[in-house]
């Protein structure tokens, strides 16, 4: 009912945000609270949300559950086969001046040009070098 009605009678006390379940309410009071229940059984990492810690099992199992149906690479995560889908339908328009390799994004354009360029633009927070 409340879907379709808009209400949302459960408000947060931190935030200006409110939701249509209490449940949803006590997920999200967790951001505010900084409250972790659901722990890692591989490692120490603790998670406000079970599905966060499904998600990070999956870097202990391996496990890559959503498959690209046009190319057959696997991802762990639904929002990783989500950004990797724009590969097959976008356009590349930046192409690599040295080799011709084409990419999507400018930023990945630019990061390929550095391994012809050999620029170095960072340097190392613990020793200071390039």
């Amino acid at each position: 009912h409340r879907t379709h009605t808009g209400e949302k009678p459960h408000q947060c006390s931190y935030c200006d945000k409110s939701f249509t379940r209490n449940s949803n309410l006590k997920t999200h009071l967790m951001t505010h609270t900084g409250e972790k229940n659901y722990q890692c059984s591989q490692c120490s990492k603790a998670f406000a949300k079970k599905e966060t810690l499904v998600i990070h099992h999956r870097t202990h199992t391996g496990e890559t559950p959503y498959q690209c149906r046009q190319c057959g690479k696997a991802f762990s995560q639904n929002g990783d086969l989500k950004r990797h889908m724009i590969t097959h339908t976008r356009e590349k328009s930046y192409e690599c001046s040295y080799c011709k390799k084409a990419f999507i994004k400018k930023s990945n354009h630019i990061i390929h040009l550095r391994t012809h360029t050999g620029e170095k633009p960072y340097d190392c927070r613990w020793c200071g070098k390039e």
